[in-house]
Parts: structure tokens; C-alpha cells; sequence
């Protein structure tokens, strides 16, 4: 005998060039979309649609919707629905509009920029979503109402609590510590955002490295050299290209005087500062990170993927799947919560049209990236690619002066195409799930 591998035994060579990069061809179509769809705005605009300053906007306003949507993959991946999202995020930022505006400087006799005025505010914010989230998870797990049921009763029952809480008024302007939070009012500036994408190029080599090293040394495939290094490049040149994109977006002078001057100091004449990447970018960046964590390397991420393939399965193997729909709901309702920070800071007040109809961007968002509506698959990475489509798609329409209610009608025909794909597509691979 030989220890030498037989033809027979040695690791099928990769069929063409992305079959060797391991590339998921349903993501290589998402982004092959949204090229196409910024291209096409960007001819019937006339330029406009691809400035950096309209890229900026597009992605402060995609932050909140793309936040949820993270949350929503756990949460039709464990075959559930979640219709409740919108008016959850309404009924979070009336808290929080509430804290700042009126028990913090009644009852805790702190004025409304005071430094602590905004960490109490989202303390507030948060814990209301996880509360109302995880009581939603409760009725659904432990007694079995049905998720449509249940979340379509919060999503009358949530609209009107903020309502009421507010009375009907719109309450602001909100804490200025708070709308840093918001996109505009609050960046990094030209330097710090460099100083991110170094960090950021440099964790993405260390990651692709440390993977590859892991699976070697479990005697599993791996790329070849060339593809590694290609897809490190990828990598590295769309973060600095990201990051140079919204550098390029420069603070209009009066504003940036003003800057100035709040610091105490005198504007250098001719000096031009670019924005830089906004904090709700940042912290949506955060949140895809943990939450891609969660789904791949936790026990957390390999019970709610298990239950969604085979829900039977997974109770008989030990899994308490009915506490496993609290977590699901609970980080749901949190991640709501911190969607509702993104958006009332980026409008500086609390109103009570706040996350209208993002029930039907939050879906499609997780739809479009690939989330199986029948459960057990899905990414964070996609359905946050599916916010960016589902937002250029409102964005550029709007640009070209189409009306709201034909943008809705667009997005819902988007939706219903996405589950046909995914449909063919599942059929053509042999994916039953």
C-alpha cells in the first residue's frame, strides 16, 4: 500500500474562476443589481444619483431599515414574521423623545444637552424594545399564537401607544448629544474615517488569514493562494473606496465656520474638510459584525439556523425552541430600538409618522438578500445589501420624480420578483428548504 492520495481520492479541481473564489452566486447577483440600478439612475439624473454627496444620504438613510433587517434574518430564518417593527421603532423613539423632553429635566433636574440626558435616553429606548420584543417572543413561544397574529396586533397596538405618548404632538428638537447618532450631525471627519479604514483593511487580512489557517489545520479545502489574495483585494479596495467616497462629500463652508467656532477657533482660510463616515454608519457596520458573529460562531446562531431547518428536529435534539423565540423577538425588539436612535436623531425630533411602512422595507430587505421565507437560510451581509437595493431603488425614483405611491407599488413588484428567483433558484440547485 501507498500513502500516496489517488487520483480518485485528491479534491476535485475548481470548475471555472468563481467556483475557486467560493463566491455565493445569489450575492454576486445583489451586487451585479445595485451596480445596475445606480447606473441606470445615474444616466436618468444626469450624474447626480452618483455624487458623493447623494451616496452619503443614501447611506444615513439606509442605516435604520438595513439595522433591522439583521434582526429580521433570525427571525424568518426560525420560520417566523415579524409585522410589528415600524410601529416598535415609533413607540421606542416616543420613549426616548419622551426622556429628553420631559423626565430627565422634571425629574431628574438635568437640562436637555446635559451629558447625561442622551445615555439615559437610549438606556430607556433599548430596554422598551427588548421588553416589548421579548413579551411578543413570550405570546408566540410559550402559547402559540401565531407570529403574523401576534405582531400584526403590535403593529396596531405599538402606532398608537407612541401616539398616545406623545399625545399626537411631534416632540423635539432632541438632545444634541443624541442627534449625533443621526448621520449628518455626527461623523468621523476625513482623518478618523482614514484611520477606521486602515483598521478595517488590516482586521479583514487578519480574518481571511486566521480562516484559512483554521481550516489547514482541519485538514479542510481551501482556496488557492491567488484567489485569497484576490479576494482580499476586493475587499480592501471597496473599503477604501467607500471611505474615500464619503470624504469626497465636503462640509459646506458656513457650516463648517460654524464648527469652528463652536471649538473656539478661527476657519483657515481656503481649508475644505470632507464629512467622513457617519456614526450611524459606523454603528450599523457594529451591528453587522456581532450579529454575523452571533449567526456563525455562537451556539446562540447554530440553534435558531438548526430550528429553522428542522424545527421537530431540533426539539427532539434538546433544543428549547420556545425560549429560543424570546432571544429571537428580544434581539429583535433591541435592534428596533436602536433603528429608532438612528432614525429620530437623523430627523431631530420624534414624529408620529416615524417608521411607517418599514414593516414592508424590513421584509424585502431580508427577502431580496437572500432569506428563505421557509426558514433555515439567510445572511446579515445580504439582507443589509437588500436595504442598500430596496433604498436606491426609493432614492433614485425619487430623484427622477416619481411618486410615493408608485414607489410602493415598485418595491412590492421588487419583493415578489425576489421570491420568484429565489424560488428558481432553490429549484435549479436542489435546495427544498
Amino acid at each position: 500500500m501507498t500513502d500516496t492520495p489517488t487520483a480518485a481520492s485528491a479534491p476535485p479541481k475548481p470548475r471555472n474562476f468563481f467556483s475557486a473564489l467560493e463566491v455565493d452566486t445569489r450575492l454576486l447577483g445583489m451586487i451585479g443589481a445595485f451596480v445596475v440600478i445606480c447606473l441606470v439612475f445615474n444616466f436618468l439624473t444626469d450624474g447626480r444619483f452618483m455624487t458623493p454627496r447623494n451616496l452619503f444620504n443614501l447611506t444615513i438613510q439606509t442605516a435604520s431599515v438595513a439595522i433591522m433587517a439583521t434582526g429580521m434574518v433570525f427571525v424568518i430564518v426560525t420560520r417566523n414574521i415579524d409585522l410589528s417593527v415600524g410601529s416598535l421603532l415609533a413607540t421606542c423613539s416616543a420613549m426616548m423623545a419622551m426622556t429628553q423632553t420631559w423626565f430627565v429635566p422634571d425629574w431628574l433636574g438635568l437640562g436637555l444637552n446635559n451629558p447625561a440626558t442622551m445615555p439615559i435616553a437610549v438606556v430607556v429606548g433599548i430596554l422598551t424594545g427588548l421588553l416589548i420584543g421579548a413579551f411578543q417572543g413570550w405570546l408566540i413561544g410559550y402559547l402559540a399564537i401565531p407570529a403574523f397574529i401576534v405582531t400584526l396586533g403590535g403593529f396596531l397596538i405599538w402606532r398608537n401607544v407612541a401616539w398616545h405618548l406623545t399625545k399626537g404632538q411631534t416632540i423635539g428638537p432632541l438632545d444634541e448629544n443624541f442627534q449625533l447618532f443621526g448621520g449628518i450631525n455626527g461623523t468621523l471627519g476625513e482623518t478618523w474615517s482614514w484611520v477606521f479604514a486602515a483598521l478595517a483593511v488590516a482586521g479583514s487580512f487578519y480574518a481571511l488569514i486566521q480562516s484559512r489557517r483554521t481550516k489547514i489545520a482541519h485538514e479542510f479545502p481551501v482556496k488557492p493562494v491567488w484567489a485569497e489574495a484576490l479576494i482580499g483585494a476586493i475587499i480592501a479596495a471597496t473599503i477604501i473606496g467607500f471611505v474615500a467616497i464619503l470624504n469626497a462629500y465636503e462640509i459646506p463652508a458656513a457650516r463648517l465656520q460654524r464648527i469652528y467656532e463652536a471649538r473656539g477657533e478661527v476657519l483657515p482660510e481656503g481649508v475644505v474638510e470632507g464629512y467622513g463616515i457617519p456614526i450611524s454608519v459606523l454603528l450599523l457596520i457594529l451591528i453587522v459584525i456581532v450579529m454575523t458573529i452571533v449567526a456563525r460562531r455562537t451556539r446562540l446562531g447554530r440553534y435558531i439556523f438548526a430550528t429553522g431547518g428542522n424545527p421537530e428536529a431540533a426539539a427532539l435534539a434538546g433544543i428549547n425552541t420556545r425560549l429560543l423565540t424570546v432571544k429571537v423577538f428580544a434581539i429583535m425588539g433591541m435592534l428596533c430600538a436602536i433603528a429608532a436612535i438612528v432614525a429620530s436623531s437623523r430627523q431631530t425630533f420624534h414624529s408620529n409618522d416615524i417608521g411607517t411602512l418599514d414593516e414592508l422595507r424590513v421584509i424585502a430587505a431580508a427577502v431580496i438578500g437572500g432569506t428563505a421565507l421557509a426558514g433555515g437560510m439567510g445572511t446579515i451581509y445580504g439582507a443589509v445589501l437588500g436595504a442598500l437595493i430596496m433604498q436606491s431603488l426609493q432614492s433614485g425614483m425619487a430623484m427622477v420624480g416619481v411618486d410615493a405611491p408608485y414607489q410602493n407599488m415598485v418595491v412590492g413588484s421588487v419583493l415578489v420578483l425576489a421570491v420568484f428567483l429565489d424560488i428558481l433558484y432553490r429549484r435549479r440547485t436542489g435546495d427544498r428548504t
